[in-house]
């Protein structure tokens, strides 16, 4: 890949005035080789496996900020799913031991991340959409416990697909789970290291819903790279041009992106004796001034994202990000479209205090990006089944739409729709979005599976 004097200049540019940065490095590991019935030598193994094979990723990481002077805002690690790796163990304990032995399992590897200087860490995961084995049962149940009790691990449950239909036992059970994580937790924090997924991609860089999937080799580098920043700047130097041409204003920057995204995933991959695995190339938002999705769809003509029209733009703006991406690198991987996270968006805070993004039109848009329903911010008294009625429509957007999506819904206790809450760091702030006092609760309490979308059958 060669790179021309003015390519260098302009990437340049994007860097110190438009936010520019690879969002995420994350490190995939196996652990399959780590299962051990005895919870010691188990623990023991994974910790050695992490330390061997993710000892170079800072320091690397480091280098090539300096190399090339492009910030690396995340460094993380995903994990196989760890319900299956504990499965053996828990197999042997009662209940109330293996619950237990959770927690003390979830610590080591909070610790891990905090002594290599890891962001985050994913994979205290499930892949529950056709049932729950005993191991995954007990993960679930553990999952309050482990939230309040660490601070970089990061928990996903992958609870329906288009081939399978949707687990609505599961369903129902994450309402009471998540209901009790935020009790547990400060402004009910833990939850947003927790995500409900559907069709989840096995290469996700992105937290919380990042683990190391079964089809993956022994390690692989993940990328995620982001530059809402760069895509508004574009659209508001270009002036009133058509949609067609928006469209092929974003997908230039998208290439431009992702070029410089694969070139940092390959060197890393090198560097740490791994391989590229997926360049994702999710524009995600953070809390910065002009760093924000929402601003870009406002640059394209939306008065205030959640107006008429914002489902449209935001299906304008994944579709152009998807297609320059894919231009740019054979890897493309995770995600790759848009986030739209109510929590870390600035643009996306303001629309939802000016009462222009309601509940239910963010949910119609989450039809048309990314991820789906994330970090939204709901009143604590929501009650769980009302959880599990959002976190269902979710999973029915991704299943009958085959594409991936997900639910991080955090009730806040205490706090009531309007109101503004703090969660600090990546995290940002949020407005808390009003729900319908109307109850979904008998129809969660029929449990059982939601079949598989028709056209999911193929010849």
């Amino acid at each position: 890949m060669i790179y021309s004097k003015e390519e260098i200049l302009e990437t340049i540019r994007m860097i110190s005035l438009e936010n520019l940065d690879i969002r995420t490095v994350t490190l995939g590991i196996s652990l399959l080789d780590c299962i051990d019935p005895d919870p010691s030598q188990m623990t023991l193994k994974v910790r050695e496996k992490i330390q061997r094979t993710a000892g170079l990723l800072v320091p690397s990481a480091r280098h090539l900020e300096r190399k090339y002077g492009i910030p690396i805002v995340n460094l993380r690690i995903s994990l196989t799913p760890l319900s299956a790796i504990m499965a053996a163990p828990l197999a042997r304990m009662g209940r109330e031991e293996a619950l237990s032995f959770c927690v003390r399992f979830a610590d080591q590897l909070d610790q891990i991340s905090q002594e290599m200087e890891i962001d985050l860490m994913g994979g205290y995961s499930a892949l529950v959409h056709a049932g729950l084995t005993q191991a995954d049962e007990i993960l679930i149940h553990s999952l309050p416990a482990v939230l309040s009790s660490t601070s970089r691990l990061c928990a996903s449950l992958q609870v329906a697909t288009t081939a399978s239909g949707i687990n609505m036992d599961a369903v129902r059970i994450m309402g009471e789970i998540i209901k009790e994580t935020s009790e547990r937790t400060s402004m009910g924090s833990g939850c947003a290291r927790l995500v409900v997924l559907c069709n989840a991609p096995e290469n996700i860089p992105f937290m919380a819903g990042a683990f190391h999937g079964f089809g993956n080799p022994e390690t692989a580098i993940n990328i995620g790279i982001s530059g809402p920043g760069v895509v508004k700047s574009a659209l508001e130097s270009k002036g009133d041009l058509a949609l067609h041409e928006l469209a092929e204003e974003i997908k230039k920057r998208a290439f431009k992106i992702t070029r410089m995204g694969e070139l940092i995933g390959k060197e890393m991959a090198e560097a740490i004796g791994s391989r590229l695995g997926a360049v994702d190339l999710s524009l995600a938002p953070t809390f910065k001034v002009g760093d924000s999705v929402a601003e870009i769809l406002e640059a394209m003509g939306i008065e205030r994202v959640g107006a008429p029209g914002s489902t449209a733009a935001l299906a304008l703006l994944t579709n152009a990000v998807k297609m320059g991406g894919a231009m740019a690198t054979s890897a493309v991987g995770g995600y790759s479209g848009a986030f739209i996270p109510v929590s870390e968006d600035l643009g996306m805070v303001a629309a939802a205090s000016s009462g222009a993004l309601s509940l239910e039109k963010l949910e119609a848009m989450t039809s048309v990006c990314s991820v789906g329903l994330d970090m939204v911010a709901i009143p604590g008294d929501t009650p769980a089944e009302t959880i599990s009625g959002l976190i269902a429509d979710e999973m029915a957007i991704g299943v009958m739409n085959n594409k991936a999506t997900g639910a991080r819904l955090i009730p806040v206790p205490g706090a009531k729709a309007g109101e503004r809450v703090e969660f600090g760091g990546l995290f940002g702030s949020a407005v808390v979005m009003s729900v319908s006092s109307f109850s979904p609760q008998k129809f969660i309490r029929r449990g059982g599976t939601f079949p598989p979308a028709i056209h999911s059958i193929r010849n």
